[in-house]
């Protein structure tokens, strides 16, 4: 599909914000059960309740726009599952990969919030507030996830170097 005007841009930027939380609705259960730290275990299995609430948040927007959310993969956030699946196969179980979980879901997240916030301002671009505010609770829920990441990391990164 040719791009040529910003509502275009904006449907596009929302079919791969779209298509990256349904891969991530999918990889949170895996990462959740590799993880060993219950609080970690936990923030992923939390986050992927929010992600469900994400998804619905971005069919309304669809739905307001009288459009459909399918029809594009969201590349990059494919290419960062799979950075971070390889954590998996690349560590051990124990500490020392729950440290390389949070830095993988950080990515992830770290990705989210930058399409997040262009979508939003694309919104608020083109009039559509009722979408702005979707897109503003959900950036603010990946801030937090990011966040809540980081608390963990602080001790679990602690426990890692410990352990070797």
């Amino acid at each position: 599909m040719s791009v040529e005007t910003m509502q275009e841009l904006f449907i596009d930027e929302l079919k791969d914000l779209y298509s990256a939380e349904k891969q991530i609705t999918r990889a949170l259960p895996k990462l959740a059960k590799a993880a060993t730290s219950a609080e970690l275990k936990q923030a992923f299995l939390s986050h992927l309740e929010e992600t469900n609430g994400q998804v619905a948040r971005l069919e309304q927007a669809f739905q307001i726009l009288g459009k459909s959310p399918k029809g594009k993969t969201c590349v990059g956030m494919k290419g960062v599952l799979e950075e971070g699946s390889e954590v998996l196969e690349d560590t051990g179980k124990g500490v020392v990969r729950d440290a390389a979980l949070i830095s993988a879901a950080q990515r992830v997240e770290h990705y989210e919030m930058a399409g997040y916030g262009s979508a939003q301002a694309f919104a608020k671009l083109l009039g559509q507030s009722e979408i702005a505010k979707l897109l503003e609770a959900t950036l603010a829920e990946e801030k937090a996830a990011d966040k809540k990441l980081s608390g963990i990391s602080k001790q679990v990164n602690a426990e890692a170097k410990r352990a070797g």
